[in-house]
């Protein structure tokens, strides 16, 4: 696993429903997530902040947006490179304080 955050044993894994590729010239651009209040609560995540999303091919930080028309279990994400529709991702809170695991820093 690559270093960000070690996944805790109860998060619970969300399915992409929809996958949202912006153009340079859109006003709202970058990697977003987007989820139900109830899945953000159990991840104590709120709206705007930054949640690390772990797909099948890496780790990304993204921002938080709270939409409850999204399915229940999963999620909608947008410029998040390594995730395509139907794939499970998890949405985590990210531990920005500690370093990696296995990694030191002099």
């Amino acid at each position: 696993m690559s270093g960000l955050y070690r996944r805790p044993q109860s998060a619970r894994p969300l399915r992409v429903e929809g996958f949202v590729a912006s153009r340079r010239e859109d006003a709202e651009r970058g990697p977003q997530v987007r989820l139900r209040s109830d899945h953000a609560r159990e991840r104590m995540l709120i709206d705007g902040e930054l949640a690390l999303v772990e797909g099948p091919r890496g780790q990304q930080l993204a921002q938080v947006r709270i939409d409850d028309a999204v399915p229940r279990g999963g999620v909608i994400v947008r410029d998040i490179g390594g995730v395509s529709p139907s794939e499970i991702v998890y949405v985590m809170k990210p531990d920005l304080d500690a370093p990696p695991p296995n990694r030191t820093f002099a």
